[in-house]
């Protein structure tokens, strides 16, 4: 006999269209559905949590008010994608997400019809939704709906309002949802959360408000004075009825806020602006973790909390080992600056939590900066106090940290101004997959005059590092892995800028790591011993400037050289090695550069991904032995 579901409603959609036909109370149980999906989940891996609970209702009913298999639309963060994978036919595969060869925790176009873009980051829903609505216009399939996905915490970035801008003025039908749950990751920052939470408060309900307004209008006005005293009279009336002025004056019809937790209101609301004309603002009022008290209570602790067991709605974390990861000793480097020196500051784009900076947010509030997620403004702000003297840390994600490609040459790099850059998630991020991969941060900061760039290869030189950085009067970058870091038994050279740190001395060739992958480079080098095989091993500290008489002494001493990095290759530590080698007409045909290929790579474990592209101990220890002309033992 067949054993019946676990879930069966969930397990019964092949795809979404089905949710059209569901009563409400097959609605509401398949929310439930839903969050238990999600809870079981977090007993087996770490994942994106109480942001799903949150927006459970709000997906379901997009999908009875849309066919999204022809409608579009997108979910600005991606990490809030669970709900709508588990009711697009991907139930029966979601046990596999996060992993190696399973589904991506974020929107992937490779599995599914309903996902169009890979939305790791945030603020771009809006610019995409409008270029597509834009596309369907021009292409004649303007019956296809656009909706865009954007969180409060999000909505505050550049790019959303350059959108609106945009949207406002060509007037295609679009629809916004701003899903307010008053969080980023952690709570959200600045003026445009405390006006979302003045449009939350109104007393005032759309329809009266609409039905007071459409009353104004009627109101006569006799002779040219009057008629301009009554219509200024007017729109100040209205101004303080009608919420939403902001989106209004960009030509973007305003309605809500309406609780995102009620699915038949929210099917009213979404049928209403569904067939609007122009752009359309639908500001939807969410619980971030709703359905789960303990990720209710504390959602920023259960934004991606580690894995455990729910007993009866007392979670029970899941014991985990390893020594403390690399952004630990950042944030301690951190906050003994700030100690030591007042002029210190840091400054972070809604990643207080990610980079556990909420120590030194309580211990140095008058210095502590979370501008949200808008990293260039964070760069600009940082070259702004560099001017009047401060010495800015910017700490922010690798990958996201992209995002301000422009301000770091112009106002940072150009001006030659001292802002150090703390690049946390540099390298293999795992389960996050290539939207989250900080892999190209080596290429895209090395090749600006001015800037030093420099990667601790174990847990000791970290602190020395920044050090070093906010002494030197030039821009500066730390890069370090979402990973733990290596514990030398060793006092770590002083830090030169510069200069690298021979690890051990080996007469058959020598393994040149940077950064985080001196671990995996001195496991190399024991394997290789046990084949009688001396390698030695090099910290190179820095890829700029990079070390030019270690490259000197080190490339004809050896029999050959391995360059080690978590990065890509191309532009990367070994290609600047090349580069070096060669300005001094040394022989580089003995050098071998192991890093990243030139692909994006997919989401799963990070030593199962360091395994499959050559940077495990076994595959670097292999390499030696290709390279010193020794069969396999």
């Amino acid at each position: 006999m067949t054993k019946a579901p676990q879930h069966p409603l969930l397990a019964s959609l092949d795809d979404a269209l089905p949710l059209r036909d569901f009563s409400l109370e097959q609605l509401e149980s398949t929310a439930a559905e839903i969050r238990d999906v999600l809870c079981n989940l977090l007993a087996t891996r770490t994942a994106h949590f109480a942001s799903n609970l949150g927006v459970v209702e709000l997906c379901l009913a997009l999908h009875c008010e849309f066919d999204f298999r022809t409608d579009r639309l997108i979910w600005d963060t991606g990490h809030q994608i669970y709900p709508h994978k588990l009711v697009t036919g991907r139930y029966h595969q979601f046990e596999t997400i996060r992993t190696a060869g399973g589904l991506m925790g974020y929107p992937n176009p490779a599995e599914s019809e309903y996902d169009l873009f890979m939305t790791g980051h945030a603020g771009c829903s809006v610019s995409t939704a409008v270029g597509l609505r834009s596309g369907d216009v021009v292409g004649g399939n303007a019956d296809r709906r656009t909706v865009a996905v954007i969180g409060d915490g999000a909505f505050p970035s550049g790019i959303v309002f350059e959108a609106m801008n945009n949207a406002g003025e060509l007037e295609d039908d679009l629809t916004i949802i701003l899903n307010d749950n008053k969080m980023s990751i952690c709570p959200r920052v600045g003026s445009v959360a405390n006006y979302l939470d003045r449009l939350r408060s109104n007393p005032f309900y759309t329809g009266l408000k609409h039905e007071v307004v459409r009353l104004l209008d009627k109101v006569p006005m006799f002779g040219d004075p009057a008629e301009r005293l009554l219509a200024q009279m007017k729109e100040g009336v209205k101004a303080g009825l009608l919420g939403g002025m902001l989106f209004e004056e960009l030509n973007i019809h305003y309605i809500g806020p309406i609780d995102g937790h009620d699915i038949a209101l929210m099917r009213k609301y979404l049928a209403m602006v569904r067939d609007m004309k122009g752009p359309v603002l639908l500001h939807v009022v969410t619980e971030k973790g709703h359905g789960y008290k303990p990720a209710a209570a504390d959602p920023v602790y259960f934004h991606t909390p580690p894995a455990f067991k729910d007993n009866d709605g007392d979670p029970i974390t899941q014991s985990s080992d390893g020594l403390p990861p690399f952004t630990v000793h950042a944030r301690d480097a951190i906050r003994d600056q700030m100690t030591d020196d007042k002029r210190v500051t840091v400054i972070t784009a809604a990643m207080c939590q990610g980079t556990k900076l909420e120590p030194v947010r309580e211990q140095f509030p008058d210095r502590f900066f979370d501008v949200g997620i808008c990293e260039s403004h964070a760069v600009a702000f940082a070259a702004g106090q560099c001017k009047t003297g401060l010495r800015p840390i910017v700490d922010i994600y690798s990958t996201f940290l992209q995002r301000s490609y422009d301000q770091i040459f112009q106002e940072v790099a150009l001006q030659d101004l001292p802002v150090v850059f703390m690049l946390d998630r540099a390298g293999l991020t795992g389960p996050d997959g290539p939207t989250h991969h900080g892999l190209f941060d080596i290429g895209y900061m090395r090749l600006f005059p001015n800037i030093v760039m420099m990667a601790p290869g174990y847990a000791g030189e970290l602190a020395p590092m920044l050090s070093a950085a906010l002494a030197h009067d030039h821009p500066s970058g730390i890069r370090y892995p979402k990973a733990s870091a290596l514990q030398l038994d060793r006092i770590p050279a002083p830090v030169e800028i510069g200069k690298s740190e021979t690890i051990r001395d080996g007469a058959d060739g020598t393994i040149v790591a940077f950064g985080a992958m001196l671990d995996q480079a001195l496991a190399a080098a024991d394997l290789l011993a046990a084949d009688g095989l001396e390698v030695g091993v090099v910290n190179a500290r820095f890829v700029k400037p990079i070390d030019e008489e270690m490259v000197a002494r080190t490339v004809p001493n050896g029999r050959f050289v391995v360059t080690v990095e978590e990065g890509a290759k191309m532009g990367g530590f070994g290609s600047a090695f090349l580069e070096c080698a060669n300005e001094q007409r040394l022989d580089t045909r003995v050098i071998t550069t192991l890093a990243l290929p030139d692909e994006f790579i997919n989401h799963g474990d990070r030593n199962h991904l360091l395994h499959e592209h050559g940077l495990s101990p076994e595959a670097i220890a292999q390499t030696c032995r290709d390279a010193a002309g020794v069969a396999v033992v």
